[in-house]
């Protein structure tokens, strides 16, 4: 069996930019980041809900390297837009971000040739690559021009929506008179992401239709909402000729005489991030592809590290919790109120929940802000989640997470004592404290759970991946036949899984055999249990546990001794 991933985490929180619908999405760096979120979030605009960009930093900081990133916004939050001409243009979600949106708007065609001959509607054309039906197209007959839609295309002989009322046939070499698609090139550039999209048509149902081709943008969403009216050709004598009926016509030239046209969005909000409720953060389930905030999380299962860093209202820490109960395969990191520092006040906060799928830290952190260029405190959440990770890969999820230094960090919100750490460690708050010449370090690896049996997070961290391991990796046992064969071939896997942690030191005991058993046949199953296609297997496994306490007895030696 291959161990699954314990050390991805998941972020809920508010961003700059990004989509805030579907599924999480995956950075491996702050970089990453920032290219698909924006920037660091300022403390005059977003208050205490800013942390978002910081933890994720905090975390890679910290030896993190695989992390799901969820946005959530306020309910006023508003997507900026413009419309000229047939094109409407939304920015790929909310807020004031894409008020920087530049979109370039550049005429093409890809595809030109002249007619050699005309009937009707069916023109004969030198060379009809490029032409697909559904294009628009222009036609030109040396002084006027006139749009048709190309309904279909036979070798050289392509058919217009309606019999074309200009002159366009001529066979001469070096003709003025033409037919070419009408296409346009979006260019979509917010700072250092750029992108483009050649010759796209507004026409519905083209091939190259501008609405497909931006379908996964992450800027934009484009709409054609309207067609111009056509302006009448003038033939020889100065009469109108009637228009082509082309279903779309294309974008009038642009920005005039074919010049670019720069279009800017306006009106997006970020709506009300200062005071931002926990329904922004908590999100609605509205089904597969639908979800937002944490609910989003539902549809990801290669997350095992969960935290909304720096919100610290009850009932979003609560629902927090209880999401990784029911989930059972990931773990809550909580943050305390950074203004609490009596220990009577952290207990009392602490004490409001009982979990063996979360642990809390205290006190903030001290770091280096970049977006404000000075020092600031910040929720321990991110780089704890990147110290669980540092510690999964460099010694395995056992290990807990403690004495390890917590990278970038100059100072402490609050500095606690060792009679302090006496009464908080035992309820399950993690202080982080300084130490003379050994710097910065986690000094607690507790669960908030009242279960003694559940009291250290490696334990509950450990389990969880045994039991994921053994669930990804025995997803063959299905529809197998539920004989003896099958449970010995499942009893092997799992003992030799098993024996492998045992010898990375997760299990305790000297032998395999003090270390976990495997139980698969007919002392786990009944007839009944095997008639109905349950296959039951029977898992236990002695885990290690941390030295919390050390304890050296020394004794006085006289000479006479």
């Amino acid at each position: 069996m291959q161990g699954v991933s314990t050390s991805t985490a998941g972020f809920v929180g508010l961003a700059e930019r990004g989509p805030v619908i579907g599924q999480p999405q995956l950075v491996t760096s702050f970089a990453d980041y920032k290219r698909m979120y924006g920037g660091y979030l300022s403390e005059a605009a977003y208050g205490g809900n800013r942390y978002l960009p910081y933890a994720v930093e905090q975390f890679f900081a910290n030896g993190g390297s695989r992390a799901y990133i969820m946005r959530a916004v306020p309910g006023d939050a508003k997507a900026a837009s413009v419309t000229s001409g047939v094109l409407k243009i939304t920015a790929a979600n909310p807020g004031a971000w894409a008020e920087d949106l530049r979109v370039t708007v550049t005429p093409a065609s890809k595809a030109k040739t002249q007619v050699l001959a005309a009937n009707g509607a069916d023109l004969t054309l030198k060379n009809a690559d490029g032409f697909n039906p559904g294009d628009v197209v222009e036609l030109f007959d040396g002084k006027n021009t006139a749009n048709a839609t190309i309904k279909s295309v036979l070798d050289r002989v392509v058919t217009l929506d309606a019999p074309c009322a200009l002159d366009v046939a001529d066979a001469k070499v070096g003709t003025a008179k033409y037919i070419k698609t009408c296409e346009i090139t979006l260019s979509v550039r917010l700072g250092e992401n750029e992108e483009v999209y050649e010759a796209v048509s507004l026409a519905h149902g083209a091939l190259n239709n501008v609405v497909v081709k931006t379908a996964k943008s992450d800027l934009i969403k484009v709409e054609v909402v309207a067609a111009p009216k056509a302006v009448p050709a003038k033939d020889k004598d100065g009469k109108d000729i009637p228009a082509p009926k082309a279903s779309i016509v294309p974008f009038a030239k642009c920005g005039g005489n074919g010049s670019p046209l720069v279009l800017a969005l306006t009106g997006g909000s970020n709506g009300s991030v200062l005071t931002a409720t926990a329904d922004a953060f908590l999100g609605s389930d509205d089904g597969p592809g639908r979800r937002t905030g944490l609910q989003a999380f539902l549809e990801n299962s290669n997350v095992s590290i969960m935290l909304i860093p720096g919100i610290t209202a009850p009932e979003v820490q609560s629902s927090l919790i209880g999401f990784c109960e029911s989930k059972k395969s990931c773990f809550a990191i909580l943050d305390l109120p950074m203004d609490l520092k009596k220990t009577n006040d952290v207990a009392a906060f602490r004490n409001m929940y009982d979990s063996t799928y979360a642990a809390i830290y205290h006190p903030w952190l001290e770091m280096f802000d970049a977006g404000a260029k000075r020092a600031a405190y910040f929720p321990p959440s991110g780089a704890m989640a990147g110290i669980y990770a540092r510690t999964d890969t460099d010694r395995g999820v056992h290990k807990a997470p403690a004495n390890e230094v917590v990278r970038g960090c100059t100072g402490l919100s609050c500095a606690y004592n060792n009679g302090e750490q006496d009464i908080l460690n035992p309820i399950g708050v993690n202080l982080i404290r300084a130490f003379t010449g050994r710097g910065i370090r986690v000094w607690g690896a507790r669960t908030i759970s009242s279960n003694g049996l559940w009291k250290y997070l490696n334990v509950r961290r450990l389990f969880i991946y045994v039991e994921e391991t053994i669930k990804a990796n025995t997803n063959w046992v299905v529809f197998e036949p539920n004989s003896e064969t099958l449970w010995n071939r499942v009893t092997r896997t799992i003992e030799a899984f098993l024996a492998t942690c045992w010898r990375d030191g997760a299990l305790a005991g000297s032998s395999p055999d003090q270390a976990f058993f495997v139980e698969c046949g007919p002392t786990t199953m009944t007839q009944d249990d095997i008639d109905n296609g349950r296959l039951i297997c029977q898992i236990g496994i002695a885990p290690v546990k941390p030295a919390e306490f050390v304890i050296f007895r020394i004794t006085q030696k006289t000479a006479s001794e």
